[in-house]
C-alpha cells in the first residue's frame, strides 16, 4: 500500500464516526458526542436526560446499550468498510441517573477477515458501569 492510501485510510478512520453521526437522528436525539477516534477505537459520550428515565427514576437500559451500540458501530466503521452489527450484549453494572455523563469507548477490536469482536466499556467518570460485546460484519462496500 502506498502512503497515499495509508493517509487516505488514516483520514478516512478519523471522520468516519462524524460522517456516520451526522446521519443518525437517533444517535443526535440521544446527544451523543464523538469524543476520540482512532482506526479500530472510538470513544463517544452523553449526558441522561429526564425523557431517558424508566418508571423507577433510573435511565433506561437501552439508553446505556444504545450509547455503546453506537461506539461499537463507529469503531467498526473505522477500518473503511460499511461493517454491521451481527450479534450484540450487554451486561448492566449499575445504575443510572438523570445528569450522569457517560462515555462509551470501543477498547477492544479484532478484526478476523470480514468479522470483527469488539468490546465497548460504558463508564460513570472512571467507574464502568456496563460491559458491551459486539460481533461485526465487514461488507465490501468503502466509505467515500
Amino acid at each position: 500500500m502506498s502512503n497515499t492510501t495509508n493517509s487516505h485510510i488514516l483520514k478516512n478512520s478519523q471522520t468516519i464516526p462524524e460522517k456516520m453521526l451526522s446521519m443518525d437522528p437517533f444517535s443526535q436525539w440521544l446527544g451523543i458526542e464523538v469524543l476520540e477516534v482512532e482506526k479500530g477505537r472510538c470513544k463517544v459520550g452523553m449526558t441522561v436526560r429526564k425523557e431517558m428515565l424508566n418508571s423507577m427514576g433510573k435511565a433506561h437500559g437501552g439508553i446505556s446499550y444504545s450509547l455503546a451500540d453506537t461506539a461499537f458501530g463507529f469503531s467498526a466503521n473505522t477500518h473503511g468498510k460499511y461493517a454491521v452489527s451481527i450479534e450484540t450484549s450487554i451486561n448492566h453494572i449499575e445504575a443510572l441517573e438523570k445528569g450522569d455523563y457517560l462515555t462509551a469507548e470501543a477498547v477492544t477490536d479484532i478484526a478476523k477477515t470480514k468479522v470483527g469482536f469488539n468490546i465497548v466499556e460504558v463508564k460513570r467518570g472512571e467507574q464502568i458501569v456496563a460491559l458491551f460485546k459486539g460481533v461485526v460484519y465487514r461488507t465490501n462496500k468503502d466509505w467515500e
